[in-house]
């Protein structure tokens, strides 16, 4: 596939290495010489220029693009950059580095593919990566709502149950489901959750210790902080 990474910072450079490294093609736009230069440098073919201008965007490809990823720090370029990929009929994800705030999202959710939090995602990997436990934060969807990865302990309230008598408040819902050892896959009724199974739940803050204790139990879940406790 052919992508366009719109932004040689870290997150940009970063993101181009990874696909290469996958075999994709990769062009990059940077408008900072020095930034540029270094893309240059780690092998990638560089348009140097604002990637929030039609123009640049059509030098570099846009047209045989399978997607754009606007990954600067500036808010305005980013959505530019998508409106004009969008126009050109390739997917767009765009970066977002202000504070996790509710109106950014609904104000450019529906405008792009998909938004990306770098900060955040990376905060909820260190979290993870220092809490431990039965419940690993997998993304945010909104301020409010977090898909969260939970293995059933022996603990749970609902071990030996189906997932059809597992009854989650109304603002959680189970977006996949697999055995233990086994892949994730569409969630059935009749799944009963054994220990060690695995729940891909998506649940809003005001909810996750319910959850947790509901899935997890109380013993195994006093060393666990909420995500919603966590910082933003």
């Amino acid at each position: 596939m052919r992508f366009i990474v719109i932004g040689s910072g870290r997150v940009g450079l970063r993101t181009a290495r990874v696909l290469r490294e996958e075999g994709h093609e990769v062009v990059i736009v940077e408008r900072d010489a020095d930034r540029a230069a270094r893309a240059r440098t780690d092998g990638f073919e560089v348009y140097e220029g604002d990637g929030s201008r039609e123009g640049t965007l059509v030098e570099a490809g846009v047209a045989a693009a399978d997607a754009v990823g606007a990954l600067t720090g500036d808010l305005n370029a980013n959505f530019a950059a998508c409106m004009i990929a969008k126009h050109h009929g390739c997917r767009t994800v765009m970066r977002i580095d202000e504070d996790y705030r509710e109106e950014i999202y609904q104000k450019y959710a529906d405008e792009v593919d998909e938004i990306v939090y770098p900060e955040r995602l990376g905060a909820i990997g260190a979290k993870n990566a220092l809490l431990g436990g039965n419940i690993q934060a997998i993304a945010d969807i909104a301020e409010h709502l977090q898909v969260l990865l939970v293995t059933v302990t022996a603990e749970s309230p609902m071990k030996g149950y189906s997932l059809s008598e597992v009854a989650l408040p109304s603002e959680a819902r189970v977006l996949a489901f697999g055995k233990k050892d086994e892949p994730m896959g569409i969630p059935l009724a009749d799944d009963s959750l054994e220990e060690g199974d695995r729940l891909a739940v998506l649940a809003d803050f005001a909810v996750l210790d319910d959850v947790r204790q509901l899935l997890v139990g109380e013993d195994a879940a006093d060393a666990i902080t909420t995500a919603a406790g966590a910082e933003p």
